[in-house]
């Protein structure tokens, strides 16, 4: 699966905990990111990492356009939702663009553990998300 890993600046630590606990089961999919969070991630985990652009530099739009293509599986989205964000158009245009292509999106770590629990006990019927891309 393809999954994407974001977390705004006062997330990236937590994200970084969340891939480290979870990394046999994020290893085994291709991972994107956006710029500064995929290098903290390849740095901090070791796992490899398609990196885009930042977010505020198209990152979110290039994760975006993955999704419109039906390309994107998975988003793992660490908002911080108490500080505002340069580009939060972006954030919500991604956020959008979720719900219209049925993407499951985490945007904390409860429901990215469920996500990825989900995914490594077989829980969830996988192969409807690739049905879509037909």
């Amino acid at each position: 699966m393809n999954i994407a890993l974001v977390a705004h600046d006062r997330k990236k630590d937590d994200l970084i905990q969340f891939a480290l606990a979870y990394k046999p089961i994020l290893a085994k999919h291709q991972l994107y990111a956006t710029g500064t969070t995929g290098s903290r991630l390849v740095e901090g985990t070791g796992l490899s990492v398609h990196r885009f652009q930042s977010g505020p530099l198209g990152g979110d739009q290039q994760i975006g356009a993955m999704i419109a293509q039906n390309e994107m599986d998975m988003i793992i989205f660490f908002r911080d939702p108490l500080t505002a964000q340069p580009h939060e158009p972006d954030v919500t245009a991604l956020i959008r663009l979720c719900d219209v292509y049925q993407i499951p999106l985490a945007t904390n770590m409860g429901t990215a553990e469920v996500l990825l629990k989900g995914l490594e006990n077989g829980l969830v019927d996988w192969r409807l998300l690739s049905d879509r891309r037909k």
